[in-house]
């Protein structure tokens, strides 16, 4: 008794039934972003041109909503066309159909090459598309696919949206959806069927009528004219009597007779296997009446050659190795490589132990026993005349990766004036220097944009030779054997392929440092014309000519900048940085005062610069106007540097003075350089050389071919390449990505001769049809498919189908034409069939019925049908009319239910 008069026992648990559940929330928010995205109201559009689907650009717009804790992805997608208001809605009128109903009957845009599997089915130009979100499992269960669909139904209720809304069901891969759409007075619903194999009585288009007609149940008799839409796709995957468009091997060569190689100088191109893999041949049937046209188990109408509309498409084979491409990947690959040459070519060990040995036992005899020294003999040339003969006797011929013969060739190659004598080397000079040359095309400067070095350079030689050694001649270690003997050739050889003068720091680090060396080589140590005492009078002052100042690289400038940014701002350190860059203008005092005894700082600032020497006219004691000259006020500041330096020059000619440039110091610095450089290294200094040489190829490719999509993405190739290796030290995967996109245009090139050569159209053969078969080539490499002129009867036309002839005849083994007529039998050739099976078989069946009563709406209806191999598949869009009747959603589920027992 006591716990019943407790008052907590009375207190129970209230419902509140007015807060909004799960699904209330889904549905609200669902309707709120039809709101947002202004898909309320009717929307006026004009009807759909012929391939606008295709041709238009379409908008997406993607929200994500949760129903519980499940995420789902709701997506509007909308073709973007120029309405005849501007899209705007009309709300005035009551009974306008929704735009999905009038797409449903338009034939403009039947078998869209490219389009949403919803667009191919159903027509529609603008829908929602609800799906599961990422990482969320798929609605699977029949429950939940009811549930969805009447959230569907409630919100286009609600809202009056006139957009069909479809929801994604069971796993993605099957590609199954559900819809709704409602408007004034009616609503169309959106089915689905998707089995593995087509039952047998529906394979034809007798059974999918009968499928069509039970599923619209109409009470009319007899039933309307259902129109018709057939399609047939052909596969042909073996090119029979095709020519290859590669170039064969040259066995003469020195590359032994690889596909596609070429000799030294010149990059491979093209693809080693056919980059066209398959052609897919549809032929159309469109807008047929039922009872013209006969299909069943038994017999067919449908014979491909009569087709009046033929399309080809063609599917490209899968990153198709490319001989272009091959060659600049497999050279980056040697950017990662980090071991050195002597790691890569090895020494002997124990040659090396004795040679020091034998040094240490020797060391005390010539230090007593007297020996002249030969002062002639050291040399530059005479050391790197015995390090290589050392090199060479260490090196056992069987180990060298590069044998004599290749190596000649190349040295050779790299070194023509070698094997030239004096008269044949000013020829050669004089016909490089000459006016109006190749120096003066476009292609030949683009070594600025990248830079690189002229493409008739040695640095740009050079790369091409190690590219080629790494792909053909043994990799990395004839890569380092070929630079090895490459830094020991370069002393004793004055190349006419670098241009004399500064280093051009538009070009490469390799390049400058291989100009400098060039400038140690030609370097004239002849005093008269280190400096002339009087080679010109200026108005009482006789021009000396001074020192050259040394050359430096861009990388010698950069230790230079920062050595001088570390002496900091204060006053000492800027005297001391005026001092470090006055070495060259104290030169040149001391040469202008042996060449003018007695002159004074502003003969020299005058001749020196003549900006600091201001001229005025002024009166003098005579009353005569006269002109005098004065330094600038710069010039007279108090511990002016020029000042210092002229007080503390001395006259001493040009001849005299120490050595600015001192050309052996300065290649000795080269040569040091060059021999530390790692394979590595190399491969980066020499890249911009290889893509540049990799470009010109592409371009002297794309001008036999003429492709305008070719053309346009050198542009941006260039463009990136430029950006790319102004860098210093280039990110590794963008270099890498660069290349493939060399790969990709060198494939399209590919794909062009290969379509030409199937074609007939390659090698340069004239036809009456000609031009056209060249504009069907090019449009099958821009657009997704490409119709027939003519269909089969066209030219283009009869090339396909004697493609297709040809395969069926090798796939059967079965005689061609000609052959069967000299032999005399033509059965077994009538017997073979001109096309194999249809890979693909598609059928569009339509009309207008009224539903579910005889007096409704007349309203249309549409099933798409796809027959496919392993594949069946069935999207109906059935309109009924809802002004006197309710809805039937279960008939949906049994219609699904019903295929797949």
């Amino acid at each position: 008794m006591a716990a019943d008069s407790d008052p907590e026992s009375e207190v129970f648990e209230i419902t509140d039934f007015t807060t909004a559940s799960e699904w209330e929330r889904f549905i609200s928010r669902l309707e709120e972003l039809l709101n947002d995205w202004k898909l309320i109201g009717s929307r006026v559009g004009k009807p759909l041109e012929k391939g606008e689907i295709t041709s238009s650009s379409w908008e997406e717009n993607t929200q994500e909503i949760n129903f519980a804790d499940f995420k789902f992805s709701i997506t509007h997608h909308c073709l973007k066309q120029e309405s005849a208001e501007n899209g705007s809605r009309e709300e005035a009128e009551e009974d306008v159909c929704p735009l999905a109903l009038q797409d449903l009957l338009c034939m403009n845009n039947d078998f869209p090459p490219r389009a949403h599997c919803l667009v191919r089915w159903f027509g529609v130009r603008e829908f929602v598309v609800i799906s599961p979100g990422t990482n969320c499992e798929a609605v699977v269960s029949e429950s939940k696919c009811n549930l969805l669909l009447s959230s569907v139904s409630i919100a286009l209720a609600n809202t009056g949206c006139l957009v069909p809304l479809f929801v994604q069901i069971q796993q993605k891969w099957r590609k199954m959806y559900a819809g709704e759409c409602q408007g004034p007075g009616v609503r169309t619903d959106f089915e689905m069927v998707h089995l593995r194999k087509a039952p047998g009585q529906y394979t034809h288009l007798s059974g999918l009528l009968d499928i069509f007609k039970n599923k619209m149940s109409c009470p009319l008799t007899p039933l309307p004219p259902v129109s018709i839409s057939i399609r047939f796709t052909f596969v042909l995957q073996d090119w029979q009597q095709c020519s290859w468009p590669q170039q064969p091997p040259d066995f003469d060569a020195l590359l032994a007779g690889e596909v596609g190689g070429v000799e030294f100088g010149k990059l491979p191109f093209g693809a080693c296997e056919d980059p066209i893999s398959e052609l897919h041949l549809a032929t159309t049937w469109p807008n047929l009446t039922e009872g013209i046209v006969v299909d069943n188990d038994v017999y067919s109408d449908l014979d491909p050659l009569q087709a009046p509309h033929w399309s080809v498409r063609v599917r490209k084979a899968d990153n198709p190795q490319c001989l272009l491409g091959e060659f600049l990947m497999e050279f980056f690959k040697l950017c990662c490589r980090k071991e050195s040459t002597e790691e890569i070519l090895g020494r002997n060990p124990v040659e090396e132990e004795g040679k020091e040995n034998s040094d240490i036992t020797q060391a005390l005899s010539k230090l007593t026993e007297p020996a002249a020294v030969p002062i002639h003999k050291l040399s530059v040339s005479s050391m790197v005349h015995s390090a290589r003969k050392r090199m060479r006797r260490h090196r056992r011929a069987e180990e060298s990766p590069l044998n004599n013969h290749v190596l000649n060739s190349i040295l050779l190659y790299l070194f023509p004036d070698a094997a030239l004598d004096k008269t044949d080397l000013s020829d050669v000079k004089s016909t490089q220097h000459s006016p109006g040359g190749k120096t003066e095309s476009e292609d030949y400067h683009l070594y600025n944009q990248l830079k690189s070095a002229p493409s008739d350079s040695l640095t740009y030689r050079l790369a091409l030779c190690v590219c080629m050694v790494n792909f053909h001649h043994g990799g990395v270690r004839a890569v380092a054997h070929l630079w090895q003997e490459f830094v020991l050739e370069m002393p004793v050889c004055c190349s006419l392929r670098l241009a004399c003068g500064a280093p051009d720091l538009r070009c490469c680090l390799l390049h400058q440092k291989l100009q400098v060396k060039l400038l140690t080589l030609t370097h004239d140590h002849d005093s008269t014309s280190m400096n002339r005492a009087c080679t010109v009078l200026l108005i009482t002052v006789f021009v000396c000519v001074p020192q050259e100042p040394a050359p430096m690289t861009e990388d010698l400038l950069e230790e230079q900048s920062e050595v001088l940014a570390k002496l900091g701002t204060s006053a000492e350190g800027a005297h001391l940085r005026a001092r470090m860059q006055s070495a060259c203008l104290l030169s040149d005092m001391e040469s202008f005062k042996a060449a003018n005894p007695g002159c004074c700082l502003e003969d020299f600032v005058r001749w020196y610069s003549p900006r600091d020497y201001v001229e005025e006219e002024v009166v003098d004691e005579a009353g005569q106007t006269v002109i005098r000259g004065d330094l600038s006020t710069r010039m007279k500041i108090p511990g002016n540097m020029w000042v210092e330096a002229w007080e503390t020059a001395k006259a001493t000619p040009a001849r005299r003075q120490k050595r600015l440039f001192d050309d052996t110091k300065e290649a000795e610095k080269v040569l040091h350089y060059l021999a530390l450089q790692k394979p590595s290294d190399l491969t980066l200094h020499l890249m911009p050389c290889v893509l540049h040489a990799a470009l010109l190829k592409i371009k002297e490719e794309e001008a036999s071919e003429d492709i305008a999509s070719v053309r346009k993405a050198l542009q941006q190739v260039t463009a990136h390449a430029s950006k790319l290796l102004r860098h210093p030290n280039p990110d590794f995967k963008k270099l890498e990505d660069l290349i493939l996109q060399m790969s990709a245009v060198e494939a399209v090139i590919a794909r062009a001769r290969s379509l030409k050569a199937k074609f007939g159209i390659a090698g340069g053969e004239r036809e009456e049809d000609a031009d056209e078969l060249e504009r069907f080539v090019s449009c099958l490499l821009e657009e997704p498919e490409v119709s027939v002129i003519g269909a089969g009867r066209g030219p283009a036309g009869n090339i396909i189908h004697k493609l297709f002839v040809s395969s069926q005849r090798a796939a059967l083994l079965a005689p061609m034409e000609d052959e069967a007529g000299r032999s005399g039998g033509t059965d077994d050739r009538k017997a073979v069939p001109d096309f194999p099976p249809p890979a693909g078989r598609e059928v569009l069946l339509r009309t207008c019925v009224p539903r579910p009563a005889p007096y409704s709406k007349a309203l249309p209806q549409r099933l798409f049908c796809v027959l496919l191999r392993d594949e069946f598949r069935l999207a109906g869009a059935f309109s009924s009319d809802t002004s006197f009747f309710g809805a039937d959603r279960p008939a949906q589920v049994k219609w699904v239910a019903g295929f797949r027992k």
